[in-house]
């Protein structure tokens, strides 16, 4: 339906700040953070915190003050710890956020301007077209077709058509037609807010991600209380009090127990995001940072992703000769040339296709741009181009926008109706026209990689300027016009792109709107579609899922033209069900259910519709595909540094257990090798920076060839190589500089040691953990490689914090209140020789480890 009373011509600038002033601006309220104070305290009364703080008392109430107070201090640097990388990552999401804010199109000034929601304000006039997101509560005064998507304040699933006098609601989504609406309603007073008020204290669930990290963390809880709980006892058969067999219990637990992996595992996420938004790729969900890094298959559309989205109408084709266009982007100046009548036809199309659409080509700061749909644009500019004044141009009395359903736009110019749209759809609609004639040309030049358009006009008057007559004028008979060749050329780096994705085991498909011979000719330009690529219609997609993912599942590609959103639906759900990770992408607003059912929707950010950025993972900022590529490589980056830094501290856990192992089982025949104090010494002193230096690890050439990782982040590989065979080298090596430092001070097995030796060989076996675990730190840096052919230079974090973790060690054994308060002493030289070893032996024990897992690989 529509209104036959135009808008006035919106408020003056002075009329929007009187408004402004007394209402304020439309922002909703801020959302109830928690304060920081309570946060911290969050991380310090945890579970787990808890269970410190009472070790702590038990340890100061047994006179035990070093213990106590060194348990204190560990609750405190994990917790600010966890506490820092939580508060970052709620600001980094803000940040994220506020680079990619929601805009109005409004008319002031007697014109019309693109402003920020936030400066809406009562009575503005606010121009809607299908895909925007509803900044303020408005009051319909003109539309055409229009239904809403109110499925986020009423739950109904199914668009609401509204009309002239009715209201829409802010947040909600234009899902068809057009419209324009008075503000009747902003900020704290617009139905959304009072959601949002409720809303404000709802909790999100936890990712897959963060899932399996919390049950690695409850398993290696539960074999640290198992732990503790046995050389407890066996401390106290040994002869120890029952106060000092908890203790030394409690203190196994609290050396064992990695309270600070969840946080450390958020802040390489919110890194990853961070790095993802410096190249364009704006993550609205963090766990997609991890799920991105698996995409199996990318189904991309061609217009503004693949291609420029700068088009211009270049060639016209009608029944009475081809006419040339020339001119440069949006700017209306050019020329034209070919057959006097043909030029005439073309002029009419021209015309009439602008009739049909909404956007413009505008100048805008000295230079000619798409204003709306850049095809829509295209097609303004084309017009003026052969001849059409915009001052006299008429404006059309109905329109009938474009749908998915209809394949066309209409509208009434000079009491006749015109379309534009699909040519198939149109050219089956034209009476007494050369069919064949007109399909040739259209394949002719679709083969040629142009975007083609059907223009044409109805035969008889329309009787009554209403839909209805407009819809009966055009289904009675049509007249062509034109066929229109517009040239969208493909973008720079693209190709690059794509032979990216397909280094990197990534299969993709074209899904567009243009028909198969355009699509096809832009993604073998490209190099995504391959000699034994499939090319189809949506229509022609077989009726099984099962049967489409085999059609469409081939290394050489595949494109499918003239899809709707239903095919978009089922192509990611039919991918998925073959066990692939889809990417899909999307910018119009009938994509929304297509991108929530991919595993990562991609939206637009430049073109794309609010609704299709509302339902995205990831919203590309410059709308490039190449973007896409770039983002993955960097996800699997950071899924590759998840795995570096549980490889890193799952050997060291390893190694600081074993003594306490051999203690307890030789019932304490071999004295305990290193002390509480020193574990924990070796967990927050000289660990920490080198777990966050590998979080920081660089993407390397390797990152991007081959196929994406299908394991969790904690699978048998990483276990078997930290557990089975850093953490027992390590463990090794410690325990043989103990045993060799106290067999040459003339100790042997079951005797009494002097405390001099033991705190010798005590200091040795703590220098040969640390040690090892700075040559850990570059085994780590790789799953495959030796970790003497990869450069340091290109992770000076992990050079720059094992040098701390030196300077540290010599610290805790060189200064002699603190290595005598953690329990050992300067190494002998046979301890240091030990050092020297362990550094040497544990990347020569991982490069075998390596060679043989490639071996077994390669059977």
């Amino acid at each position: 339906m529509t209104t036959s009373t135009a808008p006035r011509d919106g408020l003056t600038d002075a009329e929007v700040l009187v408004r402004r002033e007394r209402d304020g601006r439309n922002l909703l309220p801020p959302p109830r953070r928690t304060p920081a104070w309570r946060l911290l305290l969050a991380q310090m009364t945890h579970f787990f915190a808890g269970m410190l703080w009472v070790a702590a008392a038990l340890a100061l109430l047994a006179g035990m003050v070093p213990l106590s107070v060194a348990i204190a201090v560990i609750v405190v640097l994990n917790g600010a710890f966890a506490f820092a990388q939580e508060y970052r990552a709620d600001a980094a999401a803000e940040r994220l956020g506020s680079m990619m804010p929601a805009r109005a199109r409004v008319r002031r000034n007697g014109g019309t301007t693109d402003v920020d929601v936030s400066d809406l304000v009562l009575d503005d006039v606010v121009v809607l077209a299908a895909g925007d997101r509803i900044g303020a509560d408005l009051t319909v005064v003109q539309s055409s077709g229009l239904a809403v998507d109110e499925s986020m304040l009423t739950g109904e699933s199914l668009p609401v058509e509204r009309a002239p006098g009715d209201t829409v609601r802010a947040g909600t989504f234009v899902v068809q037609g057009d419209a324009q609406g008075t503000v009747c309603a902003v900020g704290t007073s617009t139905e959304l807010a009072g959601i949002a008020a409720l809303t404000a204290t709802a909790e999100r669930p936890p990712s897959p991600l963060a899932r399996q990290l919390h049950r690695l963390v409850l398993v290696v809880a539960a074999i640290a209380v198992t732990v503790g709980v046995v050389l407890s006892s066996a401390s106290f058969v040994l002869g120890s009090t029952v106060t000092q067999a908890l203790l030394f219990g409690v203190g196994v637990m609290v050396a064992l127990v990695p309270e600070g992996l969840l946080p450390t595992v958020t802040l390489s996420l919110a890194r990853g995001a961070e790095r993802m938004a410096a190249e364009h790729a704006l993550v609205r969900r963090l766990e997609a940072v991890e799920t991105l890094g698996a995409t199996t298959f990318i189904c991309t559309d061609k217009t503004g992703t693949l291609t420029r989205n700068e088009m211009s109408v270049v060639e016209v084709w009608t029944t009475e000769g081809v006419v040339a266009v020339t001119g440069t982007g949006y700017d209306p100046a050019g020329a034209s040339t070919g057959d006097a009548q043909a030029r005439v036809l073309a002029a009419a199309a021209g015309r009439s296709a602008v009739a049909c659409v909404v956007g413009r080509a505008v100048l805008r700061d000295g230079a000619w741009a798409a204003e709306g749909d850049p095809m829509d644009a295209s097609l303004d500019a084309f017009s003026q181009r052969m001849g059409e004044s915009v001052a006299t141009r008429p404006t059309p009395r109905v329109r009938l926008p474009f749908t998915s359903e209809r394949m066309f736009s209409a509208a009434v110019l000079d009491d006749r109706g015109v379309v534009m749209g699909a040519p198939e759809t149109i050219v089956a609609r034209c009476g007494g026209l050369d069919v064949p004639r007109a399909l040739g040309a259209l394949a002719d030049m679709s083969a040629r990689g142009r975007r083609v358009v059907a223009v044409a006009r109805a035969r008889t008057p329309v009787e009554e300027s209403t839909e209805a007559g407009l819809t009966a004028a055009i289904d009675a008979d049509l007249e062509l016009l034109a066929l229109i060749g517009i040239r969208d050329p493909p973008r720079a780096d693209v190709a690059d792109a794509i032979a990216t994705c397909h280094r990197a085991g990534i299969r993709l498909a074209m899904v567009t709107g243009d028909s198969a011979a355009t699509g096809a000719a832009i993604a073998t330009e490209i190099g995504l579609l391959g000699p034994k690529g499939t090319v189809v219609e949506g229509k022609d997609l077989p009726a099984g899922d099962e049967d489409v993912a085999e059609l469409l599942d081939r290394a050489d590609g595949a494109v499918v033209a003239r899809v709707t959103p239903a095919d978009k639906l089922r192509i990611a759900r039919a991918l998925r069900s073959r066990g692939h990770v889809v990417a899909m992408t999307g910018d119009g607003v009938n994509d929304a259910a297509a991108l929530r059912e991919a595993d990562v929707g991609v939206a637009m950010g430049r073109s794309g519709s609010d609704v299709a950025r509302e339902s995205a993972d990831l919203v590309l900022l410059d709308d490039n595909f190449a973007t896409i590529p770039r983002a993955v490589e960097l996800s699997r980056g950071t899924f590759a540094n998840i795995r570096r830094f549980l490889t890193f501290h799952l050997t060291d856990n390893v190694a600081e257990l074993v003594p306490f192992v051999a203690w307890a089982m030789t019932g304490s025949e071999i004295p305990l090798a290193i002390g509480v104090l020193q574990v924990l010494a070796l967990d927050i002193g000289t660990d920490m920076l080198p777990a966050l230096a590998l979080g920081a690890e660089p993407s390397n050439a390797r990152t991007m060839s081959g196929p994406p990782r299908t394991t969790d982040v904690v699978d048998g590989a990483l276990l078997r190589r930290a557990l089975l065979v850093l953490g027992p080298a390590e463990a090794a090596l410690s325990m043989g500089a103990f045993l060799a430092v106290m067999t040459a001070g003339g100790w042997t097995y079951g005797a009494d040691a002097s405390d001099h030796l033991l705190a010798v060989a005590s200091g040795s076996a703590f220098a040969v953990i640390a040690a090892a675990q700075m040559a850990n730190a570059f085994v780590c840096r790789s799953e495959t490689r030796p970790a003497w052919t990869v450069d340091p230079r290109r992770n000076p974090w992990v050079v720059g914090a094992v040098a701390v973790e030196a300077v540290l060690l010599v610290v805790f054994l060189g200064v002699p209140w603190l290595s005598e308060l953690l329990g050992g002493a300067w190494p002998s030289a046979t301890g240091w020789l030990f050092c020297l070893v362990a550094v040497v032996t544990l990347p020569l024990v991982d490069a075998a480890h390596k060679l043989l897992v490639h071996l077994r690989a390669h059977r």
